[in-house]
């Protein structure tokens, strides 16, 4: 084999390598894409949990309060 048969067989090989890493790349694009899709909607999941949980938490009466009642509530024992 002659050394313009061989460099133009690893030249071929060379390429072959190249697209193979082309759409191994796309692919792992696509995949990071989806998990950055994914991502970003669990954040906003997050977000919106947080949002009612605070809401919930300002609907609760806070600790001063709740024991003020419990001084003045009428004991049921008399």
């Amino acid at each position: 084999m002659s050394k313009i048969e061989e460099l133009a067989e690893r030249v071929e090989r060379l390429l072959l390598r190249h697209e193979e890493l082309q759409q191994a790349n796309r692919l792992l694009e696509q995949q990071l894409g989806a998990a950055t899709q994914e991502r970003d909607s669990l954040r906003s999941r997050l977000n919106a949990a947080r949002g009612r949980i605070d809401a919930l938490l300002e609907r609760l009466p806070d600790e001063t309060a709740a024991a003020q009642a419990v001084a003045l509530k009428p004991d049921d024992a008399l």
